[in-house]
Formats: C-alpha cells, sequence, structure tokens
C-alpha cells in the first residue's frame, strides 16, 4: 500500500475536537488536501456516529479513484452511542456494508479492527476480513490499538496492511514492542494524534476551554489545567529547536515521526487550511535524523503528567 508521506486525519471535522465547522468548510478543506498531494484519508464509523464517513463520502466522491479510504469497524453502536464492542462476523458484515452507502463507494481501501473484542476470537474477525476482500468490498485488513499477539495471530489467517496506534513525542510505547514486530512483519504503521490531540502544536495551556459537548479532552487526564501546565517544558523543547530551522512545534513533531521509519505515516487532523498547509509542508524539510533523534532523547528525558485515556478507554486498549 502506497500512500502520501503524511495522511489526513478526519474525525475531528465532525467529532471529538469541539465545535464542528460549516460542512461546506469541511469538504473543501479535503479536497485541498486531495489537490496538495494527501492520497489517504481516515474515517470511522463510530466518528459522529456516521456523519463522518457520510461527510468524508461526499468530498471524496468526484476524485475517489485518486485516493484511499480507511474506515473502521469494532464499536456497538446503539441509538447513536457506544454500547461496548462487537466484533462478531455477522456485525462486521453488517457495519461494512453500511459505511460503504455512507462513503459513497463500492469498495474501501482499508478496513481496521477499531479496537479488539475479547469476545471475538480474532482469527474470526481476520477470516470475515479475508471473506469481505475476496469479494471486493475490501481491499486491505487493518488493527488499531492491539497487542503483538493478537497482530501475529490475525496476520497468520490473513496478512495485515496497517496497524494504527496512537503514538507521539508524548505516547512512545509502540516502540516497546509493536514496532519491532511490524518491521519484522512487514506490515506498515499509522500513528493517530501525532501532535497529541493539538498539544505539540503549542495552541493549547492551562488557559484552555474545552467545548465539553464534543471535545474528549475536556474528560481526558493529560488535559486538565494542572497536566496542560506540567507538560509545558515538552512544548518548550520543540519551540527551541524549531526556532533555528523556522519550523513550527508542530512541524517538529511531525518530522520527527516521519523521521523513525520510512513505513510510518502519520494522520494529523485538522479543520483549518493554514494548518494542513503547515503539516504537509513537513515532508519537504530536510533536517538530519541525528539532530530529530537527539531531540526525541531529550523529551524522553522529562516527564509526562496524566494519563493519555480515562481508566475506562484505556481497558479497550491492548496491552
Amino acid at each position: 500500500m502506497e500512500v502520501s508521506s503524511l495522511g489526513l486525519g478526519c474525525m475531528g471535522m465532525s467529532y471529538h475536537r469541539g465545535r464542528i465547522p460549516d460542512r461546506k468548510v469541511s469538504i473543501a478543506l479535503i479536497r485541498k488536501a486531495v489537490d496538495e498531494g494527501v492520497t489517504l484519508f481516515d474515517t470511522a464509523e463510530v466518528y459522529g456516529p456516521f456523519v463522518n464517513e457520510e461527510l468524508v463520502g461526499e468530498a471524496l466522491a468526484p476524485m475517489r479513484k485518486r485516493v484511499m479510504v480507511s474506515t473502521k469497524f469494532g464499536f456497538n453502536i446503539q441509538d447513536g452511542k457506544i454500547a461496548g464492542l462487537n466484533s462478531r462476523p455477522e456485525y462486521i458484515r453488517a457495519v461494512v456494508n453500511q459505511s460503504l452507502k455512507r462513503l459513497r463507494t463500492d469498495y474501501i481501501d482499508l478496513l481496521y479492527q477499531h479496537r479488539v473484542d475479547p469476545n471475538v476470537p480474532i482469527e474470526d474477525v481476520a477470516g470475515t476480513v479475508k471473506d469481505l476482500i475476496q469479494e471486493g468490498k475490501v481491499r486491505r485488513f487493518g488493527l488499531s490499538e492491539a497487542s503483538v499477539q493478537t497482530i501475529r495471530k490475525a496476520h497468520a489467517v490473513h496478512p495485515v496492511t496497517v496497524v494504527q496506534s496512537e503514538y507521539s513525542l508524548m505516547w512512545r510505547k509502540p516502540e516497546e514492542s509493536v514496532l519491532p514486530a511490524l518491521e519484522e512483519l512487514g506490515i506498515g504503521f499509522i500513528p493517530y494524534s501525532p501532535l497529541c490531540r493539538g498539544y505539540l502544536a503549542g495552541m493549547l495551556n492551562e488557559q484552555t476551554k474545552f467545548y465539553a459537548a464534543n471535545d474528549n479532552r475536556a474528560g481526558l487526564p493529560r488535559y486538565t489545567p494542572e497536566a496542560l501546565k506540567l507538560n509545558r517544558p515538552i512544548v518548550d523543547a520543540l519551540v527551541d529547536f524549531g526556532i533555528s530551522r523556522g519550523m513550527t512545534p508542530a512541524q517538529v513533531a511531525l518530522a520527527w515521526l516521519l523521521a523513525q521509519k520510512p513505513w510510518i505515516i502519520p494522520i494529523p487532523g485538522t479543520t483549518k487550511a493554514a494548518h494542513l498547509g503547515e503539516n504537509l509542508a513537513v515532508a519537504d524539510l530536510q533536517i538530519a535524523s541525528e539532530e530529530l533523534q537527539e531531540l526525541g532523547n531529550v523529551i524522553a528525558k522529562i516527564p509526562i503528567h496524566g494519563d493519555r485515556y480515562t481508566a475506562e478507554e484505556q481497558r479497550r486498549v491492548e496491552k
């Protein structure tokens, strides 16, 4: 699977990132990303739920053959709300059929299991996606926030193309076991929240007021006023690194990710054209890998305050 150096995470245009932009603005932004060379667009049925897939489908319909669309299954959605996990084979099939309609397409380029369902053997999940691939409804299989054990079991049934998990200068746990396993197996890696939900862009501080009605950061331990203040030295390190190189903190954080492995493709999200341009410019910057490695070493020594998820959400993430 060959895609642009950075993809576009579309979730925030509809879900969990504050006030929702005008639909026409978001469609224009997605199409601008295509014009700027982005070929990977990430969404999921649970974003909204459903409305983000509809947005992405409408935006990309005129240029569908130029791009790759990834979406996800795995949450049990009842009356518009999450009611646990559900990766039963019949449910996967139902979700895929509905996603195809919302995305205005007859195939999904990359289909992820959004979260591993402990009640359904991963072999059954992989087998169901394999069948969907053979039927032409899906082209590639991905996993999200899965353990190495799960990845290996799934990969034995049908090749896993990509694993998606959170990864940034503030969350480097994938380096411990997941990334080495992916390199061994020849699987790509898609970091979501590569800017730590906007924090590494330097735009958030202890005075920030999150729009709680549609911003999950309002309830996450890492985004309390105290944690935002205590973690500021990390942002300061990005600012210091970027000043002499003409880079913003966000660009520095993304450049560090791109320097880790050629098969790592971050998917920063945004609702603003200016930030889209800022992010995409990183692919053309020439920064010595040794300098970025040293930056990573410096930041690794800075204590991080606040967990990335609540206890309930953390239980959905495999260790």
